[in-house]
């Protein structure tokens, strides 16, 4: 049990790139190529215990998510069963978020039940322009229902992607699926699920904006940008309007939680706004406290 006294904040978005189990897949090789070109990243990724050692260390409690994409790109998937037994022997610090391919539908609804009641995930991460589907695809349906019954939230991914970028024919990812108003059907017909549009939603960042004001489920992460870059209007609503609606995310390991503090700390945030943007809406957000 993650005990909210003993660390410093609450990363909502971080990535398992790395299996334990199984080799890297050879199409998922080129992509992560081509991201820590765009990122500046270091190439070798952390494994899963080297990821916990990491947040253990800054005091820091995470979220952490494969993305199941195998349909959209044919790369084969880390399971998520083995993100799910990290987090189980790790919940100091670490919560598991499942992934499932839309396309799996009503097969993929059966194993998010399967991962809420045997592995206690506390959410799900949707892709859509890596996934190949547009959010509002009634295939998708099923596996929102079981989301919505277990009052869990569920990150989609939105605007451009850095994964991708600067392959041929971008990787075959299809930008036009990250646009954050498509996800606006979904926090209608599923309120009683939680939705976290996920990084500044550039270019469509006004959109995720009027979401997150307009829907009382609508949540936004402020993962894979560095905040020197932020849009100015995702600073002025994150300081007034949308105080309680900002979420810390890193998009770890591309950027690590550190670096994204210490730029935050110059962009423009005011100071009493940002234990609640680094902690205190996650932590009501995904009920622990």
């Amino acid at each position: 049990m993650i005990d909210l006294n003993k660390i410093k904040a609450i990363d909502i978005h971080t990535h398992a790139e790395v299996s334990c189990n199984d080799p890297e897949d050879p199409i998922m090789g080129k992509f992560l190529d081509a991201a820590s070109v765009y990122f500046k990243a270091d190439r070798k990724r952390p494994t899963i215990p080297e990821t916990i050692e990491y947040y253990r260390e800054q005091q820091i409690a995470f979220v952490m998510f494969t993305v199941d994409m195998e349909s959209g790109t044919g790369i084969k998937r880390i399971r998520n069963e083995e993100v799910a037994q990290f987090a189980i022997d790790n919940d100091d610090i670490m919560m598991a978020f499942a992934s499932i391919d839309p396309h799996k539908s009503k097969f993929g609804a059966i194993e998010a039940r399967r991962m809420i009641e045997d592995y206690g995930v506390k959410g799900f991460k949707f892709h859509p322009p890596i996934q190949n589907f547009h959010p509002n695809d009634p295939m998708a349906w099923p596996i929102y229902e079981v989301i919505a019954e277990y009052g869990l939230p569920a990150i989609f991914h939105t605007g451009h992607s850095g994964m991708g970028t600067g392959m041929k024919g971008g990787g075959g990812i299809r930008l036009k699926y990250g646009q954050p108003m498509m996800v606006d059907d979904v926090a209608v017909d599923f309120p009683d699920m939680k939705i976290i549009l996920a990084h500044p939603s550039w270019p469509w960042t006004d959109e995720s904006l009027s979401m997150a004001l307009h829907k009382e489920n609508v949540y936004i992460d402020l993962s894979g940008w560095s905040p020197k870059y932020f849009p100015k209007q995702v600073i002025a609503d994150a300081n007034s309007r949308l105080k309680h609606k900002m979420l810390f995310g890193s998009d770890f390991p591309l950027i690590k939680p550190d670096k994204w503090m210490e730029a935050a700390q110059t962009a423009g945030f005011r100071e009493e706004v940002m234990p609640l943007i680094m902690k205190e809406n996650a932590a009501k957000l995904l009920g622990l406290k």
